[in-house]
């Protein structure tokens, strides 16, 4: 009987170690240019997002969750857990013209999952690269591609980006028929059906939507035909500078379409989530969503951010504090809401911890892992400043901010041919959260120390980074398939292209450029380390 009872006890310890070493699954959902005004756990009744609404419910909003204030960046923040500034893309996004990727030594967030076992798959809109295999999803750690490479391929085939399809599916062009948000639904819902069960899964869907050039089924334009257009001013002369402008052009209100397009996505979002109630995975997946950058609040967009200021490309709230939820049932209490500031460059260490694994990573993070504070509510005072950057669309016309949990800066920074123009606002960004007061006049201190710490951040980028190029190099021809376009491996060096100065001069003269941005990559010089490097590891 004792020997039984032994025996029995060793199984009981046995089993609950199995159960809790199991490792959740998790769903990380992107939204393109969704408004914070525009989902129903913000209290709008106009636009239907149950979807969204549910995940909110069953877990935990991230009131305070900010990302870049445009596309590119943040997908590169989100896979990297680092700066975009490092990384070369941070002013602009990556273009269909442009050769631009970020660097194969940065070690992505699905490559950390993989070697822990899971199952990697993304589903969506990649934008970090398409004109060389070493810049392509499946080489950066995702098992499985179903997507496209680049942005504003619209919503119905042939998904064509400068007149070239860019549709694909691990490399291979496909034509899969339907709206392309519901079509992304079926997808993911196939993969988690058809997965192997031995193992958990890690899946990235980033939507289209709500992004222009903006589409969706009719039986949801007619749902949303006469919504309100009569939007509350984004407080940012950028944006409502187009408002205006259409108005006087007598042109159509984006608004309708915009709603029409976001009910869609939260139709797939729901698919997904029904999926997992199907398949009993529900209390084993984290689902994480939040929005790429601020709604686009300009007129083409549609998107409402009030009654934060400002909208997509801009520093303000509007444009980096971003509608954000994340559930996980039995781990994050219900109905919970996060005020605690966090950034989409701590998603990769808080989700490696809350999954129980090592990060893979050689360079250090710029993120910090916020799962404490997600799952039981404990406060983390940040220490580290945040820096947001933006040239789009204006070349030239940079919007820049630095904050913490009091002080905010943001400098607009005019550049002309013979001139340079800043323009500071300060703001006490827990007692102001939507800007209203500019205090930069009273605290010139505050202003200078913040500024010089932009200065020293600018100074990371390297120097054929991403900048805002709207239109191609003169000439310049699109591919007639864009998964055609890709440069395999087998066609390529194996080393990163050393440059055109000499290897022995590399150092001296990235040391001579300051200020200017570097030419030796993920490089930091100051006054007294003569030219060498201090590297981010």
């Amino acid at each position: 009987m004792k020997l039984s009872r032994y025996f029995l006890a060793l199984i009981t310890i046995a089993c609950s170690t199995l159960v809790s070493a199991k490792q959740p699954n998790i769903i990380i959902m992107v939204a393109d240019d969704l408004g914070w005004a525009d989902v129903g756990f913000h209290g709008n009744i106009e636009i239907d997002t149950p979807s969204l609404d549910r995940i909110a419910a069953e877990g935990s909003q991230l009131d305070r969750f900010y990302t870049t204030p445009i596309c590119s960046p943040t997908r590169a923040a989100l896979m990297t857990g680092r700066n975009p500034m490092r990384l070369g893309v941070a002013y602009g996004v990556i273009m269909p013209w442009d050769n631009t990727g970020i660097h194969p030594d940065e070690h992505f967030m699905p490559q950390s999952f993989e070697a822990a076992g899971y199952q990697t798959a993304m589903v969506g809109k990649w934008h970090l690269g398409h004109a060389q295999q070493s810049y392509h999803p499946n080489s950066r750690g995702f098992q499985h591609f179903y997507g496209h490479q680049q942005t504003e391929v619209g919503f119905y085939p042939p998904f064509a980006n400068q007149g070239g399809k860019d549709f694909q599916q691990n490399g291979v062009s496909i034509d899969d028929q339907g709206y392309e948000s519901y079509l992304l639904a079926d997808e993911v819902s196939r993969y988690i059906v058809e997965r192997d069960q031995s193992k958990p899964f890690f899946i990235y869907m980033p939507f289209l939507a709500p992004h222009t050039p903006l589409d969706a089924p009719q039986e949801l334009q007619d749902k949303y035909k006469d919504i309100n257009t009569d939007l509350a001013p984004a407080r940012s002369p950028d944006t409502d500078n187009t408002r205006t402008t259409a108005k006087i052009l007598l042109r159509p209100s984006a608004r309708p379409m915009y709603a029409a397009v976001v009910d869609g996505m939260d139709q797939a979002i729901g698919r997904v989530l029904t999926t997992l109630d199907e398949e009993k995975l529900t209390d084993d997946t984290i689902v994480l969503f939040f929005s790429d950058n601020g709604g686009a609040a300009y007129s083409v967009g549609g998107a409402d951010n009030v009654p934060l200021r400002g909208g997509k490309g801009d520093t303000f709230e509007g444009g980096i504090r971003v509608v954000s939820a994340i559930r996980w049932p039995g781990k994050i209490a219900a109905g919970r809401k996060m005020g605690t500031i966090m950034s989409v460059m701590d998603v990769f260490p808080t989700l490696s911890a809350a999954a129980g694994i090592e990060p893979q990573n050689q360079r250090k993070f710029d993120g910090i892992n916020m799962w404490p504070a997600i799952a039981d509510g404990k406060k983390i005072v940040r220490d580290d400043y945040l820096f947001f950057a933006s040239e789009t669309p204006i070349y030239g016309h940079f919007n820049l901010t630095i904050f913490n949990n009091q002080w905010k800066l943001i400098q607009v920074v005019d550049q002309d041919q013979m001139s340079t123009t800043v323009t500071n606002y300060l703001f006490d960004i827990n007692n102001d959260p939507y800007e209203y007061n500019n205090i930069a006049a009273n605290h010139p201190s505050v202003v200078a120390d913040l500024a010089g710490k932009i200065h020293d951040w600018r100074a990371l980028y390297p120097i054929n980074g991403t900048r805002s190029h709207l239109v191609p190099p003169p000439g310049w021809r699109a591919p007639k398939d864009w998964a055609d376009y890709t440069m395999p491996l087998d066609k390529l060096q194996n080393e990163p292209a050393p440059g055109m100065p000499p290897a022995f001069a590399l150092r001296p003269l990235d040391r001579m450029h300051g200020e200017r941005g570097r030419l030796v990559y993920d490089c930091e010089t100051t006054w007294w380390s003569l030219g060498l490097c201090i590297k981010n590891n």
